[in-house]
């Protein structure tokens, strides 16, 4: 039988501490936040975002989108990025920071924290225009638990937009999950795109899924991306009354 761990320990594992998935993504182009969603995320956040914009990237790695899209919108809008490992990349000089006009702005922040363990800290009132997670939930344990908490972080004309692989949600006894995970998915409000492997919530709102999680396994091995993945498990349960 398959050792589950919980995800504290797999905060420790080289397959999510070491992954580099998002270093070299930015905005738009060949290799984007762009072309991997679909949209231009400084575009819709212009259009539906209002005059301060919020954006917050989950599994963020280097943050080189955020630092793009601050070039784009007003410098009202806030740039959130949370990422385990967090910016790996050689800094400027502190002369070469001091000219950046991007180190100058407060509402850039880049977050080095467990997604799991994090939480917003907008001010009163405030929730986030546009969420996104690019292939992030393929080294989440529980990656139910980060999608509903999420939704509830999202404005009511926001969107909330994460890669995910139903292959990787798992039964107890280790067969696949994907089908009720997916319907319950799409009975909450989520749209799932399966060419881009790709769930899309438009509007906030309080999500509850009948799934308990039970564990991660690390090493499941590469899924649809090719890259090693985790399976999360859980054990399917009455649905919570809302």
């Amino acid at each position: 039988m398959t050792r589950l761990i919980s995800d504290r320990e797999l905060t420790a594992t080289t397959v999510v501490a070491n992954n580099t998935m998002n270093r070299e993504r930015g905005l738009t182009g060949v290799n984007s936040y762009a072309r991997e969603l679909g949209f231009d995320p400084a575009a819709w956040l212009r259009e539906h975002g209002g005059a301060s914009p919020a954006w917050l990237d989950l599994c963020s790695s280097e943050g080189r989108a955020l630092a793009e899209a601050a070039r784009r919108l007003p410098p009202t809008a806030e740039l959130t990025g949370v990422d385990l490992v967090g910016p790996q990349a050689a800094r400027p000089a502190p002369q070469a920071l001091a000219a950046d006009a991007d180190a100058a702005r407060p509402g850039l922040r880049l977050i080095t924290a467990a997604v799991a363990d994090w939480t917003p800290t907008l001010g009163p009132g405030r929730s986030y225009d546009l969420i996104t997670c690019v292939h992030g939930l393929h080294y989440l344990g529980d990656q139910l638990a980060a999608l509903t908490r999420a939704a509830t972080w999202l404005a009511p004309a926001g969107r909330l937009a994460a890669h995910f692989d139903p292959d990787s949600i798992r039964h107890p006894d280790g067969s696949s999950a994907a089908r009720p995970v997916v319907a319950a998915l799409r009975a909450a409000g989520f749209a799932y795109h399966p060419r881009r492997h790709l769930l899309v919530l438009d509007g906030g709102r309080s999500v509850h899924l009948p799934f308990t999680y039970t564990g991660a396994d690390p090493s499941a091995g590469p899924n649809y991306t090719g890259q090693p993945a985790v399976a999360s498990h859980y054990r399917h349960t009455a649905r919570t009354p809302v």
